[in-house]
């Protein structure tokens, strides 16, 4: 198909029609693309940021209401083994009452990125194409689905500060944030893609009132989990009494034998697949089975990406 709107209307209409669409294109399609398809009763998963601006990504919500279909978010880090093991553990209550929330997100390839630069980066410097952010809306929005993800608690304010410490840019290419979750949890967000030295340093710690936990994206089959005085325990992903169901069932190998973030993709697409077939065949999924990013996700990022922006250029404390 040369045109996206033909694609859904004449896929649509097909017996053999495809089952769903995957959105990669540069930001500022993600909303019109997702529209066609959803319109025409098709499935989506799409590309984060969800859209370039939050009243878009409400937009969506309410199309998916009234189309009820399946909407996935390609958060594709929460599809790793350790991440549900970490979410596992914090729902079952081995850290007590969660009380700090830190999350990191570092990259380098964009320290000589500038607005005039000739690679196909630069339409994310592009507020019409890539948002009113860069950095933030980019590797941010992984950054804080992470962290609500892992602890189940919603993030209510920031207050953050943008800045370009790369080539020189019309937006950041690096922030800082304060941040509170629900219950008044104080928590930090750092991104930056012009951070020397740094190439997929995506990082969470976790602290409770009886243990804290820490999960690194470079290193990700490993969960390092520390009781209140008591040694350090380094869980590692595989079949094991450690191991809870809801990361059990994301191991496709046994300790020892890699996985790495084909694999997360992989369960990320498995549970896509799971919930497209069951929409389409009128199956009822049980609650517990499934928890890909959604739609919602979406929305929820892209209202911190707007409150982040407007933190920066009030200097207060925004809610989200």
């Amino acid at each position: 198909y040369s045109d996206y709107r033909e694609m859904a209307r004449a896929e649509a209409a097909r017996d053999d029609g495809i089952d769903a669409v995957a959105i990669v294109t540069p930001n500022h399609l993600h909303h019109p693309v997702a529209c066609a398809f959803m319109d025409a009763g098709i499935d989506v998963i799409s590309d984060k940021p969800v859209t370039t601006t939050l009243d878009q990504a409400l937009d969506l919500v309410q199309r998916q209401k009234q189309s009820g279909v399946i909407f996935g978010v390609t958060y594709a880090y929460a599809a790793h083994a350790m991440v549900r093991q970490a979410r596992a553990m914090i729902a079952a209550g081995q850290l007590g009452e969660i009380r700090q929330i830190h999350v990191e997100y570092f990259q380098e390839w964009a320290l000589d990125l500038t607005d005039q630069s000739d690679e196909i980066a630069p339409w994310r410097l592009d507020p019409a194409k890539g948002g009113d952010t860069f950095t933030v809306g980019d590797i941010g929005t992984h950054a804080e689905h992470l962290a609500t993800f892992v602890t189940g608690k919603n993030l209510t304010a920031v207050r953050a500060d943008f800045h370009v410490t790369g080539g020189p840019k019309s937006m950041e290419d690096t922030a800082f944030m304060q941040l509170r979750f629900d219950g008044n949890i104080p928590g930090t967000l750092m991104v930056s893609q012009a951070m020397a030295g740094t190439h997929c340093g995506l990082r969470l710690r976790v602290a409770g009132t009886k243990a804290g936990l820490e999960w690194d994206a470079e290193n990700p089959e490993y969960l390092r989990y520390a009781r209140v005085n008591e040694p350090a325990q380094t869980i590692a992903r595989g079949y094991g009494s450690a191991m809870l169901p809801e990361a059990l069932r994301f191991v496709r190998m046994p300790q020892g034998h890699p996985e790495a973030l084909s694999d997360a993709w992989a369960n990320l697409y498995t549970e896509f697949a799971i919930a497209i077939e069951a929409r389409r065949n009128g199956v009822e999924l049980s609650e517990d089975l499934l928890a890909y990013p959604t739609l919602q996700d979406g929305a929820n990022g892209m209202r911190f990406v707007a409150a982040a922006a407007r933190s920066n250029a009030t200097g207060n404390w925004e809610n989200c």
